[in-house]
C-alpha cells in the first residue's frame, strides 16, 4: 500500500473530546489509554477530512463514497490516530518550550520505517536533565525545575521535526525552543499540564444555569497521522486526491467546539514510499 504522513499544527485550542465523565474535569480530551498522551482519534480525523472533501468536491458523491466509504463499504483510505509529536509547555525563561521525549521520537522513527521513510537521528537519553540546544543552567517547565544539558546531535532531531511544521517562523523558533525530557516526566505534562477552561451557560437573568470545566490542547501543539491507500480500481490515486483538498486552503478543523473557533489546524502533507 502507498502511504503519506499528515501533520497537524494547532493554530487554535483543540478539543478532541471523549464526552462527559465523572471527575474534576467534566469534558477531558481524548487520550491514548496506555500512556495518557492527548490524541486525535482516527475516526474523528477521518470525519473532519470527509467534511472538508464535501465542501471542496461539489457533486462528486461517488468519489466521496470510494475514498471515505459508507455504512456497508469501507473506503480506500486507512487513517490512523493523530499522535502527539510536540507539546508546548509554559517555561522560564518564557514564554514556552516545545517538549518531547525519547519514546515519542522512537515511535516516530518506527512510523517512518512503516511509511518507507528513514530519519537520521539517534534517540537521546536525557536522564534527569532537560536536553536543549544550548545549556542555560536551570529550566522551569510549569512548576518543575530541570538542570539542562546540551543534547548531542540535537540539530538532527530539529531538522527532522521541521519537516512536520508548515511555518518558516515556527521552524526558526524550534531551533532554540526544543526540549527533550525523560518519558516519565513528559507523561506528567501530557496528563496534567493541559489548560482547563471554565465555561458557563447563563439564563435570561444573567445567572448561571450550567457551569462546567473543559480541557483543551493548547495552540502550537504538533500531531501527525499516517494515511494509507488501498487500491480498489486501476489508476486510482486517492492519496493525491486528499492532498489536493488543501491546495487552496491548507487548514482543517478537528474536534469539538467548532462554533467558538476551536479545532483549527494548519496541514503539512508529505508522501512516503511503499509501506512495509
Amino acid at each position: 500500500m502507498k502511504g503519506g504522513i499528515l501533520s497537524l499544527f494547532a493554530e487554535t485550542s483543540l478539543h478532541p473530546g471523549v464526552g462527559q465523565v465523572v471527575g474534576a474535569v467534566d469534558l477531558p480530551v481524548a487520550r491514548e489509554k496506555t500512556i495518557g498522551y492527548p490524541v486525535i482519534v482516527g475516526s474523528s480525523l477521518k470525519g473532519a477530512l470527509r467534511d472538508k472533501a464535501e465542501q471542496v468536491w461539489v457533486e462528486k458523491e461517488e468519489k466521496l463514497k470510494r475514498i471515505f466509504g459508507e455504512s456497508n463499504q469501507a473506503g480506500s483510505l486507512l487513517i490512523t490516530d493523530a499522535r502527539l509529536l510536540l507539546l508546548p509547555v509554559r517555561s522560564l525563561p518564557g514564554p514556552f518550550k516545545w517538549v518531547t521525549c525519547p519514546y515519542i521520537l522512537e515511535r516516530l522513527k518506527r512510523d517512518g520505517e512503516l511509511m518507507g521513510l528513514s530519519w537520521d537521528f539517534d534517540i537521546p537519553d536525557p536522564g534527569d536533565k532537560a536536553l536543549v540546544q544550548e545549556e542555560m543552567g536551570e529550566l522551569f517547565l510549569e512548576e518543575i525545575v530541570f538542570p539542562t544539558s546540551k543534547g548531542k546531535d540535537l540539530n538532527k532531531i530539529v531538522e527532522t521535526l521541521k519537516e512536520f511544521i508548515p511555518h518558516d517562523s515556527v521552524k526558526k523558533r524550534l531551533e532554540t525552543q526544543l526540549v527533550i525530557i525523560d518519558d516519565k516526566e513528559f507523561q506528567y505534562f501530557a496528563q496534567y499540564g493541559l489548560p482547563v477552561n471554565a465555561r458557563n451557560v447563563l439564563n435570561k437573568n444573567k445567572t448561571s444555569d450550567n457551569l462546567w470545566y473543559e480541557e483543551v490542547i493548547p495552540p502550537d501543539t504538533l500531531f501527525y497521522s499516517l494515511i494509507f491507500e488501498r487500491k480498489l480500481t486501476e489508476g486510482q490515486n486517492d492519496l493525491y486526491e486528499v492532498e489536493s483538498l488543501f491546495k487552496d486552503s491548507p487548514y482543517l478543523q478537528v474536534g469539538g467546539n467548532e462554533t467558538i473557533g476551536q479545532g483549527w489546524c494548519r496541514i503539512q502533507w508529505f508522501s512516503g514510499g511503499e509501506s512495509r
